[in-house]
């Protein structure tokens, strides 16, 4: 596992890192573009590869500010493109967290132990309220949060935006 600060994270099966503007067309042509991918995130889905790269430029402004951010997931055992996770840090003490997974790799436990991994360095840099928004329609991703020691807190009606679902609350 990682310490504070550090731009990379084994787990038994995954490499997360710290994403480079090289990442680009890599994430753009992965993840960050697909319709099937994209409806449960809470960012417009990617129709330019300057969008991947403007994600890019402010994942970069995270990780200086304080020192983590988003992770880019590939597999260990090929270096492959799987997905992101991160922290995103309100606080030195607040934070929140995610996923999102290139549509061929769904299924397989990656997003579980990515998470997993975000969850520990959460508890790592002390951070004392984690939290990941979800979509209640999105089973999939509830399973893996509850997995990881989410609790449901409560439902936000009419205060978040799934923008690639075409409504604006939940």
């Amino acid at each position: 596992m990682a310490l504070k600060g550090s731009p990379g994270i084994e787990t038994p099966g995954l490499l997360l890192r710290r994403p480079s503007p090289a990442d680009a067309e890599a994430v753009f042509s992965r993840f960050s573009s697909d319709p099937d991918v994209t409806p449960y995130v809470g960012w417009p889905r990617h129709r330019v590869i300057e969008q991947t790269r403007a994600f890019l430029a402010s994942s970069d402004a995270e990780w200086d500010r304080w020192a983590t951010g988003p992770y880019l997931i590939e597999s260990r055992t090929d270096q492959r493109l799987l997905g992101s996770t991160g922290l995103a840090l309100e606080t030195p003490t607040v934070a929140a967290t995610g996923y999102v997974l290139a549509r061929d790799e769904w299924g397989q436990g990656y997003a579980t132990e990515a998470l997993g991994a975000m969850v520990v360095l959460a508890r790592e840099m002390e951070i004392r309220r984690l939290s990941a928004i979800c979509h209640p329609a999105n089973l999939a991703s509830v399973r893996v949060l509850e997995k990881c020691g989410f609790t449901l807190e409560t439902l936000l009606k009419e205060y978040l935006e799934f923008p690639n679902l075409g409504q604006a609350v939940v």
